[in-house]
């Protein structure tokens, strides 16, 4: 099996598994395998309630909002790692890919992160299923990888029957958080983007250089976004949380003339519903319901 470009094989279905993120982790419990979870990782968002109690069972190897760090990795003697951040598998994190396998650990990074925050051709859920298919086919639970598409395109395919006045147009913004007091924001070669053209929108940073990117306020402004898509963020960073977000545009004299925010036409999501994960799907129905409120 080729991964991020990387080959990789297995001799058996692993047993002991390190999902070296939150969002891995949970990929793998709705795929009927937290039982061989030996440690995760990287907390960043509460655990969806379905799956909770299944969740506080797995050892937690690095601290809060952190990776886990290369010696407490082998310490739980894993024979599989699974990431959904790629930049983590590398030497001085959790460990570099190569030297892993030597060490008899084989890996697996989502093909949406094999380089970070870069945009990915092709990126759909399509895609993300086929993730979630070859994590089914590594641990020999083929049946539990298809049921899982099923389920998360039922999401999606019920939420697109619902939208309403597809051909009204409407400009949104993906907003993520701020660092350093400028906005972080989706550009193309995302789920995001994707998920934009699932639902007849225009992400007004389509054109940006990555799949995650840096912009200014100035930016924002000049493209005056219809709506904005905040993520509710539970990681304790400065302007992560959907209040946190509203207040910055609310008070800010320029953001705060932007068509979106003197109309309050805000569309809040968890965290997790912007990046890849097995919550993904749930950001379309989401979308749909408040955008055929605005349209």
């Amino acid at each position: 099996m080729k991964n991020c470009g990387t080959d990789v094989t297995f001799e058996a279905a692993p047993q002991r598994v390190v999902a070296a993120s939150q969002p891995a982790a949970e990929i793998l419990i709705r795929l009927g395998v937290g039982d061989r979870i030996v440690g995760s990782g990287y907390e960043i968002d509460k655990v969806p309630a379905d799956i909770a109690e299944q969740y506080e069972k797995i050892p937690i190897l690095s601290a809060p909002r952190a990776e886990i760090k290369q010696e407490k990795l082998l310490e739980a003697q894993p024979d599989f790692v699974y990431t959904t951040f790629g930049d983590f598998l590398t030497a001085g994190r959790t460990g570099d890919r190569e030297h892993l396998y030597e060490l008899g650990v084989p890996s697996y990074v989502s093909e949406f992160d094999c380089v970070m925050h870069q945009s990915v051709a092709g990126a759909n859920f399509e895609m993300m299923y086929e993730e979630f298919r070859a994590l089914a086919k590594i641990l020999d639970v083929p049946a539990a990888g298809e049921r899982l598409v099923a389920e998360q395109k039922a999401v999606v395919d019920k939420a697109l029957s619902a939208i309403e006045n597809k051909d009204t147009p409407l400009k949104v913004m993906w907003f993520y958080s701020t660092y350093g007091g400028t906005p972080w924001v989706a550009g193309p070669g995302g789920l995001p983007q994707h998920i934009s053209d699932l639902v007849g929108v225009e992400n007004i940073f389509d054109d940006a250089s990555a799949r995650w990117a840096e912009v200014s306020w100035d930016e924002v402004a000049a493209r005056n976004p219809d709506v904005i898509i905040l993520a509710d963020l539970t990681r304790g960073e400065p302007n992560d949380t959907e209040r946190e977000k509203i207040d910055l545009l609310k008070k800010d004299p320029l953001t705060s003339k932007l068509d979106a925010v003197a109309n309050d036409r805000f569309i809040t999501v968890p965290g997790r519903y912007m990046d890849h994960s097995c919550c993904t799907a749930n950001a379309v129905p989401a979308l749909v319901e408040d955008l055929n409120k605005f349209r």
